[in-house]
């Protein structure tokens, strides 16, 4: 194989990203194929990604195109059944996080990754990808910080698009799935552990359509790990300023800040305003080189038959975590998790 033949489902604000690193910047890839229920998003991938075999119907672009992996790119609740129905057909598979709802979705997706040992399969937690992310854990595996105790995270998404959030909540499977799944994952990462309790609350101020829909606008919660170490993580969807992802690892020797204010880039406005930080406007402007890093990862076990840095398994325990924060969420209540 000198190319993998790819056909990406969901082509909506990531799917787009996706499709145009597959079709125009990753050299051992070829954009065959697109299966999307909306019709502009076809039209797009004929008119500017120049992809003609398209589907309506996912299955039957399993079953009929010319394609050796699936880009998994659609709604939460419906990816576990795809990525066994792509394995099931023959084909490699990556998707984006997370891997699914519920843990139950979870093993089923599991059982079909360990049926097919021969196909590779990796799920798109992009922030290991990040440059700025990466560095920090060969630094925190080279000791400069010591012994790693506390991760405090925050995740916040432009007020820009809160009518797009509110008309996903109901099937999002809630704000601690859907918004803390990366910081869940990068504090197993950074840590090097897993979480053994959760407490987590909401809160809901400006958009009542969050309460109505089950979910709410704002969410915090507190983990211990196994080793004792700490995790924090505030997450939203109103951020007035932009797109507001930020990190700190803080260790027994020192700590790392990452995107300690979100901005733009290094420029900066003097004006009547005073000196002034343009912030990042969204996740595919933020994680856009992270994004093109780890789909050419997962092209690249495909050609090469490596074993890509993010496994089935990674997306189980995430979402264990993330389920559990969300039960504790509704309860009020510390979840103690297995």
């Amino acid at each position: 194989m000198n190319k993998v033949k790819v056909g990406v489902v969901g082509l909506g604000r990531l799917g787009k990203v996706h499709a145009q690193n597959l079709r125009y910047k990753i050299p051992g890839a070829e954009l065959t194929a697109a299966c999307s229920i909306v019709p502009a998003e076809l039209e797009y991938a004929k008119n500017e990604l120049g992809v003609t075999d398209v589907y309506t119907d996912y299955k039957e672009m399993l079953a009929k195109a010319d394609i050796d992996a699936v880009v998994i790119v659609t709604t939460s609740s419906e990816h576990c059944w795809q990525i066994e129905a792509a394995l099931d057909a023959g084909k490699h598979v990556f998707s984006e996080k997370p891997l699914g709802v519920d843990v139950a979705q979870c093993k089923q997706a599991e059982a079909a990754v360990e049926r097919h040992p021969e196909l590779t399969f990796m799920l798109g937690f992009m922030r290991r990808y990040d440059k700025s992310y990466s560095y920090a854990k060969q630094k925190i595996e080279e000791g400069a910080i010591g012994t790693p105790y506390l991760v405090k995270a925050t995740g916040i998404d432009p007020e820009a698009f809160v009518e797009g959030a509110i008309r996903f909540a109901k099937n999002s499977g809630g704000i601690f799935l859907d918004m803390a799944i990366h910081d869940i994952d990068l504090m197993r990462w950074f840590l090097g552990c897993e979480a053994t309790e959760v407490y987590a609350m909401g809160a809901t101020f400006k958009h009542p359509e969050f309460k109505d829909a089950g979910d709410d606008e704002t969410g915090v919660a507190v983990y211990k790990f196994e080793n004792g170490a700490m995790g924090m993580i505030h997450v939203g969807r109103t951020a007035p300023y932009g797109y507001h992802v930020e990190t700190e690892i803080v260790g027994t020797e020192g700590s790392i800040r990452i995107s300690a204010v979100p901005e733009k880039n290094q420029a900066r406005l003097y004006n009547t305003n005073g000196v002034c930080a343009e912030c990042v406007g969204s996740f595919p402007e933020r994680f856009e080189e992270a994004y093109l890093i780890e789909v050419q990862e997962f092209v690249d076990c495909v050609l090469q038959g490596k074993t890509p840095g993010v496994s089935v398994y990674d997306g189980t325990k995430s979402t264990a975590i993330g389920y559990a924060t969300t039960e504790a969420w509704r309860t009020g209540k510390a979840v103690k998790l297995n």
